[in-house]
């Protein structure tokens, strides 16, 4: 299916996941004040806010700025929370059990991952995250980080799939989902192999406006999503940072682009609005401070679904930039 014509298909289904998500007034407070709009959650009947708060950048941030994003994100309405048992060796991890487990476990949607590649190494990580975290479930625990169709075989070789429906037997969690960003071939595998038994409530992948032009997550996964009706989780939304000039990590330059995208080519509005002008329940979103996260719930609150036409217009715009170097955790499946 060429580029334009995807992106037009899925103009009824982001309106069907808008329509279905629909909340009444009553919906938009609950005891911490205002919530953001929800959106379904797949086929679970749950309904999370647009917007969440990505754990890596907790877990590198200070102790003091993370604190802050929990808080400013809790106050501007946020109410999903992802970490993973990798960020800092589990430190994204131990500061949500400091900062938002205790007084706001009852009041979230709280999710973690593990990159472990046995079941026993899986049951283990689950242990850990939930006493990291000060919980005694998750509301929904992903495997992460499908790097390859053969990772995805070793790991369901070596029994993955039974863990994630002993912890969901025994109530330690709700949901089940997996994760990657380095090929889509990764994540068709996975949708292939457990097409008939339907494990997973969620998938999270790269969706942002020049993956349509390069080993594209959206073109190839999002239509066998739909068929199974599983959620979609969008992250590297700004390509981890690569949209803008630098990146920082607390007080040092990581890297830096000489042609950045925005606000070189567009606004930091305009490529969010379009990862929500797709058929995403959440956008789950990197802030190492408050001002960050603000802005963020500032731009979901003002959120208006592009047309399929606004859509290709900016995908066009940033088509010079599927080089592979600013979506740099790609890693196309080599032939032959």
């Amino acid at each position: 299916m060429k580029r334009r014509d995807f992106l037009a298909t899925l103009t009824a289904s982001t309106a069907a996941v808008l329509a279905a998500s629909g909340q009444s007034a009553a919906d938009t407070r609950d005891a911490l004040g205002r919530v953001l709009p929800r959106r379904l959650l797949g086929r679970t009947g749950v309904r999370v806010t647009m917007l969440g708060v990505g754990g890596y950048h907790v877990g590198w941030t200070t102790e003091r700025d993370a604190q802050a994003v929990i808080e400013t994100a809790l106050e501007g309405g946020v109410r999903f929370f992802d970490t993973a048992e990798s960020y800092q060796r589990g430190e994204s991890e131990r500061r949500y059990g400091r900062f938002l487990v205790p007084k706001y476990r009852d009041h979230v949607f709280l999710m973690t991952k593990s990159t472990a590649k046995t079941a026993a190494e899986l049951r283990q990580h689950l242990a850990d995250s939930l006493e990291r975290l000060g919980t005694d479930h998750l509301d929904l625990w992903q495997i992460h980080s499908l790097s390859s169709p053969e990772d995805v075989d070793e790991r369901l070789a070596n029994g993955v799939l039974d863990v994630l429906a002993e912890a969901k037997a025994q109530r330690k969690v709700r949901f089940v989902g997996f994760t990657g960003h380095s090929n889509p071939e990764a994540h068709l595998r996975m949708l292939e192999r457990t097409r008939e038994s339907r494990p997973f409530d969620t998938c999270q992948m790269p969706v942002n406006v020049i993956d349509p032009s390069f080993h594209s997550f959206t073109g190839q996964v999002i239509p066998e999503l739909q068929r199974q009706n599983i959620a979609l989780l969008a992250m590297k939304t700004l390509a981890d940072g690569r949209f803008f000039n630098l990146k920082r990590q607390v007080d040092r330059v990581v890297w830096e682009t000489a042609q950045p995208l925005v606000p070189g080519r567009m606004s930091v509005a305009d490529a969010l609005n379009f990862a929500w002008s797709l058929p995403i329940s959440v956008l789950i979103t990197g802030a190492e401070n408050a001002e960050l996260m603000r802005e963020k719930i500032q731009l979901a609150g003002a959120f208006s679904a592009l047309t399929a036409g606004e859509r290709e217009r900016l995908v066009a715009q940033a088509a010079g930039f599927a080089d592979g170097k600013v979506e740099y955790y790609k890693r196309p499946v080599q032939s032959g």
